[in-house]
């Protein structure tokens, strides 16, 4: 699941506008935006790709505290490499012993998806910062759904909370589909979730044609649907 880096700043997009429009092509969603209140997402702007995809990698299926404390051990592994501070390059990360991936309680699954991340940054294929920056969405998700390791999901919570982009709908997140049969399909907040209770692709899509060209923001709030369900923060998070 995404998390803020150091350096975060506001979306480039106008969204002021973009709730505007929302609000206007879809009254139930309009509604939903006024209970929960101002737009805050704030995007990472200090990592690059490789930077944040290993971030991503580390993250996968464990809880923040855990992951956090695996991601800052192995980053410290290279201190005496790149310096304090200075994350390793993808070079670093080819050359270096597979004991000091383990030694920073790395599984094998996620030794071998970082390999091969760092392989494919080498030959371009994960381009960099300058490169993805002019990519269309879908060039980014063909380019990174080649990294072992990183599937759709990955690369959309990449095109949201890295680059900013304003119009991803990441059907496949749970608390995007929970938020979204809160506030569309009568779902009530006290409810055990069940995985009939939850909308599939094809309905969400349907439904999300009419939020062009701000399906980002939509689903942000979707995701304070189930904040408002919880009395609490959920961070988006789903399995690949």
């Amino acid at each position: 699941m995404p998390r803020p880096s150091a350096t975060t700043r506001a979306p480039r997009y106008d969204s002021a506008a973009a709730i505007a429009q929302l609000s206007a092509a879809d009254p139930k969603l309009g509604r939903l935006i006024e209970r929960a209140g101002p737009f805050t997402l704030r995007v990472s702007s200090g990592l690059s790709p490789f930077e944040a995809l290993v971030e991503s990698i580390v993250y996968q299926q464990l809880h923040g505290k855990a992951a956090a404390t695996i991601h800052r051990r192995l980053l410290e592994s290279f201190h005496g490499v790149c310096g304090a501070g200075v994350h390793p390059t993808a070079q670093h990360l080819l050359d270096c012993p597979n004991e000091q991936l383990r030694a920073a309680g790395l599984s094998h699954n996620k030794m071998l998806a970082l390999r091969d991340l760092a392989a494919k940054t080498v030959d371009g294929t994960v381009p960099t910062l300058a490169v993805i920056r002019k990519m269309s969405d879908d060039e980014i998700v063909d380019h990174l759904t080649q990294v072992r390791g990183i599937g759709r999901w990955t690369v959309e919570m990449l095109l949201i909370f890295r680059l900013g982009r304003a119009d991803v709908f990441p059907v496949s997140d749970y608390g995007v589909r929970k938020g979204f049969a809160l506030t569309f399909q009568g779902l009530k907040p006290t409810k055990k979730v069940e995985p009939s209770d939850l909308p599939n692709a094809e309905t969400m899509h349907k439904r999300g044609k009419k939020w062009g060209p701000w399906r980002s923001i939509a689903s942000w709030y979707l995701w304070r649907a189930c904040d408002l369900a919880n009395g609490k923060m959920v961070l988006p998070g789903a399995k690949e």
